[in-house]
């Protein structure tokens, strides 16, 4: 039996696999592909404190995993079907392989961006193209850069990345925009943001990076080239919650895991961390913190449990 389950083996699963660990709990960390989650997708990190030289997605998640292995934890690459209650509040975990008797669960399975399907967008993903402007914008600075979406956090973006870059251009594919009313007149009144309505991408292009978007109106068919160094998406993010929602775990309208200020979910002995569960922000650092949470927050409910480990 395993005191501490840790669903997902991105920043925020080690991280949680860190605390854990270190809190004296026997810990198990299941993820289904490969650890590092989104990060590793990211071309380059310049505000995870400590890392001031600009490392990779790649070679930040690969310190995260090898600073988690230095401990007791068990790792495993296998995909979660189903999770059962037992007796006395232990949880069996059933993969398509074995069974895991758990006393708690960390949900960090995260949440995947909407992407638009244009050509050439996974190619420079990384390379000029992104799905968080938080994260990504510095590199943009005082270049032309687009925004694709219409909802809130597009709007948010455009005028985030006004104040340090070049032009923005707002591209949504019809005159309506889901946002917020006062956001959209926001940023129809900022002089360095420039709205393209009844318009959607349909390919990006260049070299090594990111140099242009070939766009489409929807209503004439015509084409246009728009010369660009970025392009943020901002069409949404897909969270990974069914298997939570499968075991009653409240969620919120948009699909991501309520929880309280300790991140326990609506269920006892389920928490959450990362991009998985309701919050603000989105980030690696900020994923790292909510498993510090999450972890020392289990090792809490383990230890009123009281059973002992098998």
């Amino acid at each position: 039996m395993y005191d501490i389950a840790i669903i997902g083996g991105g920043p925020a699963g080690m991280s949680a696999a860190i605390y854990a660990a270190r809190g004296g709990m026997k810990t198990i960390v299941i993820e289904k592909i490969a650890y590092g989650g989104q990060a590793v997708k990211t071309h380059e990190v310049d505000n995870y404190p400590g890392f001031f030289d600009n490392p990779t997605g790649t070679r930040l998640a690969e310190a995260f995993e090898t600073h988690a292995r230095k401990f007791d934890v068990t790792f495993t690459n296998e995909n979660v079907k189903s999770i059962e209650n037992a007796e006395f509040g232990v949880k069996i975990i059933n993969t398509r392989k074995n069974k895991y008797m758990v006393k708690s669960i960390i949900f960090a399975t995260g949440a995947t961006p909407k992407t638009l399907g244009a050509d050439g967008e996974e190619q420079f993903t990384g390379a000029g193209v992104s799905y968080c402007a938080t994260c990504d914008g510095a590199f943009f600075k005082d270049k032309d850069v687009c925004v694709i979406g219409g909802g809130n956090t597009a709007m948010e973006d455009a005028l985030y990345l006004a104040s340090f870059c070049g032009k923005v251009y707002v591209i949504n594919r019809s005159k309506k925009f889901r946002a917020a009313a006062t956001l959209v007149d926001r940023v129809k009144s900022n002089g360095k943001i420039q709205v393209i309505t009844d318009t959607v991408v349909e390919r990006f292009g260049g070299g090594n990076v990111l140099e242009s978007v070939t766009l489409k109106n929807t209503l004439t068919n015509e084409k246009s080239a728009l010369k660009v160094s970025g392009a943020i998406v901002a069409i949404g993010i897909k969270p990974s919650t069914e298997l939570a929602a499968s075991c009653g775990v409240e969620l919120c309208g948009k699909g991501f895991i309520k929880t309280d200020m300790y991140l326990a979910s609506s269920v006892k002995g389920i928490f959450a961390a990362g991009d998985a569960r309701v919050s603000p922000l989105r980030q690696v650092v900020t994923a790292a913190a909510d498993g510090a949470i999450a972890a020392t927050s289990a090792i809490n409910y383990v230890n009123e449990l009281g059973i002992k480990s098998i």
